[in-house]
C-alpha cells in the first residue's frame, strides 16, 4: 500500500513508518512538484494541510488523508473536494498545550517579567508573588486538547470553566456551557483561554465587547486560531487597562507581519505559534492506529465531519 507524506520532516516520518509499519511503501517530499508526481498513485495521504490542499486541488483526492496538523482549515477551502476521509492530529497535543499553558500561567502569578525588568535595572525587587490556588480560569473549547489541558491544572487548585458546543457535565470542569454563555463567563476569569479550532462561528468572538465584559486583572491566552480575536479589539483592551495582559500564540497573518499593532502592544508576549509543536512520533502512532481501523472499516480517529468543519 503506498502513502505521501508531505512534511517538511518527511524523511523522518518515512523512518518512523518503516520502523511501525515496514509493509506501507512510502513517498515523501515536501517539494511541491514531486508530491503532484506521486499523488495520483497514493491511496492514502500523511502531512500537513497547506502541502496537500494544493494536491487536492489539482487532481483527485486520496481515500485517506491523515493530518499531521489538529487545524486543517487549508483543506476546508470552499474549490476543495470532500469526497475522501480526512481526519485530524488528535490525542498528541494535550500534555504540550497544558506546559504551555500552565508556563504562561505560573509566569504571571510568580511575576517573571516583573523580577526580569528589575534585574536589568539592578533593582532589588521584593514584591511578593501570588498562587494559582483559587483563581478561576475558563477554558473556551473543552475538546480533546482543552480537556486535557483542564486535567493537568485541576491539582492546581483552579476553579474551572469551559465554553463548548452546547453546555453539558464535564469532569474536571465546575461548569461548561455553551458558546453564547461566553461574556458571562469571561467576566468570571482570571485567566481566558482559547483554545477553539477556525469555524465560521468562531470567527471574531473575541471583539470589544467581549474585553470589556473582563476582569481588568485577567490574562487572555490564544492558542486556537487567530481568526478567533479582532486586533484592533485587543490592541484598544490592553492599551486601556481592560486585560492585565495577553499571550498570542497564532495570529490571522502569519509570520505576523512588521509594523503590526501586536508587536508594540502593552503587556502582550507573542510566542509565534509554537504552542503545541506535531511530535513524529507520536503522530506516525496515530495514524498506524487509524491505519487499522481503516483497513477494518472502523470509524477513524479525529475524522472530520466536512459540514462542522472539525
Amino acid at each position: 500500500m503506498r502513502v505521501l507524506i508531505a512534511e517538511a520532516e518527511h524523511a523522518r516520518y518515512a523512518a518512523l513508518l518503516h520502523e511501525l509499519a515496514p509493509e506501507l511503501e512510502v513517498y515523501g517530499s515536501a517539494q511541491p512538484l514531486e508530491l503532484a508526481h506521486h499523488a495520483a498513485s497514493c491511496p492514502l495521504w500523511l502531512g500537513q494541510p497547506d502541502l496537500l490542499a494544493p494536491l487536492l486541488r489539482e487532481g483527485r483526492p486520496p481515500q485517506w488523508l491523515q493530518s499531521t496538523w489538529a487545524g486543517i482549515t487549508p483543506l476546508l477551502a470552499n474549490d476543495l473536494p470532500t469526497d475522501y476521509v480526512l481526519t485530524r492530529a488528535v490525542g498528541i497535543f494535550g500534555q504540550v498545550m497544558a506546559e504551555y499553558v500552565l508556563g504562561h500561567l505560573l509566569a504571571h502569578e510568580r511575576q517573571l517579567s516583573t523580577h526580569l525588568h528589575a534585574q536589568h535595572e539592578q533593582r532589588w525587587e521584593r514584591r511578593a508573588p501570588q498562587s494559582l490556588a483559587g483563581r478561576t480560569l475558563l477554558i473556551v473549547g473543552t475538546g480533546d486538547i482543552g480537556l486535557s489541558v483542564a486535567q493537568f491544572l485541576a491539582p492546581f487548585g483552579i476553579r474551572l470553566l469551559g465554553i463548548a458546543t452546547q453546555s453539558r457535565r464535564l469532569s474536571p470542569f465546575a461548569q461548561v456551557s455553551g458558546l453564547a454563555a461566553l461574556p458571562a463567563l469571561a467576566s468570571e476569569a482570571d485567566y481566558l483561554i482559547n483554545l477553539l479550532p477556525d469555524t465560521p462561528a468562531t470567527r471574531d468572538i473575541y471583539d470589544a465587547a467581549l474585553f470589556a465584559a473582563c476582569k481588568p486583572n485577567a490574562v487572555f491566552i490564544n492558542a486556537g486560531r487567530g481568526v478567533a480575536v479582532v486586533d484592533e479589539a485587543l490592541v484598544s483592551a490592553l492599551q486601556q487597562g481592560q486585560l492585565a495582559g495577553a499571550v498570542i500564540d497564532v495570529c490571522r497573518e502569519e509570520p505576523l507581519p512588521a509594523g503590526h499593532p501586536f508587536w508594540t502592544a502593552p503587556r502582550l508576549l507573542l510566542t509565534g505559534h509554537t504552542a503545541a509543536p506535531t511530535d513524529p512520533r507520536l503522530l506516525v502512532q496515530v495514524f498506524v492506529h487509524n491505519l487499522a481501523r481503516w483497513k477494518a472499516a472502523e470509524p477513524l480517529r479525529g475524522q472530520v465531519d466536512f459540514q462542522r468543519g472539525y
